[in-house]
């Protein structure tokens, strides 16, 4: 679903103030935390931001996860408790961001785009989704209920892999490649469409099939402002100096890297076959006009000799002397049907029927 930009109303303030975007819902925010090592995970879901805070000087892994990012009081209150600098909160609560990574004293701050399908709706929704890594913890910002992270809080959970045995950097690389790994199943479904509208086209394309064509290559260019800035994200994270990405987890990344190459270069298939497929439509339409108009051109010219030859014989001139033979109409008529067999005789030698 592609987003258009609106009139802000940040518009006139100064940087850094925070200001929910209108296109938030104003619902509820819930906050969860995850606090686990190779020991033990905690799992909870907090009734007040003020919760969230002593995990920050555990000697563990810490998980906040926050759904809702309108309220501007919470936002200020876990921003300042944590050290985020004002931009980086404005950032958040601005829905709309290009994927990014920023690196502070402290702490890198992400923005990336989650998508889903919704296969109710057959579409796919977009959300801006921040990370922010420090030392022991992650923090996630969604702009409502609902992700794709579910397989990392199984993971957590039930001990499975390497993720329990790592520090945060590793937390925040599972996030990425989860939402990552959610693009190929974008692509798998978009590709299934793009079966079904090249079997339409080969068949009857119909108006319908391009108002598809169309919801199809728009869909795709929102995949492709999606995944494009991601690559340099990941790069920057792979190839940065930051401490707080360790050597074990820049080789995860660089096969987060290679993943976003293949997302990137599978989009641009899709997007060349769309314009393949509108290219057929055209020229599938302007096909079928152009058999009609065939037709419709050699019925007229058979019937310019017949209009011809009716023409002389309606004349009402009264020394005409066919008008007196008692085989004059029936020659009429048999020299049109010869006319217009030896026509369709000639217009099938010269392969025009």
């Amino acid at each position: 679903m592609l987003r258009l930009l609106k009139p802000s109303k940040r518009v006139g303030l100064p940087p850094g103030t925070l200001v929910p975007s209108r296109e938030v819902a104003a619902e509820e925010i819930t906050i969860t935390v995850i606090d686990y090592d190779e020991g033990h995970v905690q799992e909870k879901q907090v009734q007040t931001v003020e919760e969230c805070f002593p995990f920050r000087d555990q000697p563990t892994v810490t998980w906040i996860n926050v759904n809702g990012i309108h309220d501007v009081d919470i936002m200020e209150k876990l921003g300042g408790h944590f050290g985020l600098h004002s931009l980086v909160l404005e950032d958040i609560m601005h829905i709309g961001q290009r994927p990014k990574v920023e690196e502070f004293e402290n702490y890198l701050f992400i923005i990336i785009r989650m998508l889903r399908f919704d296969e109710e709706n057959d579409q796919v929704i977009a959300e801006q989704v921040s990370l922010v890594l420090g030392e022991g913890f992650v923090i996630s910002f969604q702009e409502r209920e609902g992700d794709v992270f579910e397989p990392v809080r199984q993971r957590i959970r039930e001990a499975k892999g390497r993720i329990r045995s790592k520090g945060s950097d590793h937390l925040a690389y599972a996030l990425m490649d989860t939402i990552v790994d959610n693009y190929f199943i974008i692509l798998e479904k978009l590709g299934q469409r793009i079966e079904e509208i090249e079997e339409t086209l080969v068949g009857d394309p119909t108006p319908e099939s391009l108002q598809v064509i169309h919801g199809l290559r728009t869909e795709m260019v929102f995949l492709r402002q999606s995944v494009w800035p991601l690559r340099e994200v990941i790069s920057s994270l792979e190839r940065g100096e930051s401490t707080l990405v360790h050597q074990t987890t820049q080789v995860f990344l660089r096969d987060l890297y290679d993943h976003t190459i293949q997302v990137i270069e599978t989009t641009e298939s899709f997007r060349e076959m769309i314009a393949a497929m509108r290219d057929t439509y055209l020229s599938s339409i302007s096909n079928r006009m152009n058999e009609v108009m065939k037709v419709l051109t050699i019925i007229a010219t058979i019937f310019i000799p017949l209009t011809f030859i009716a023409g002389i014989y309606g004349m009402n001139f009264s020394y005409m002397p066919e008008l007196h033979w008692r085989w004059g109409y029936f020659l009429a008529l048999s020299a049109m049907a010869v006319v217009a067999a030896v026509m369709r005789f000639y217009f099938r030698r010269k392969k025009w029927l």
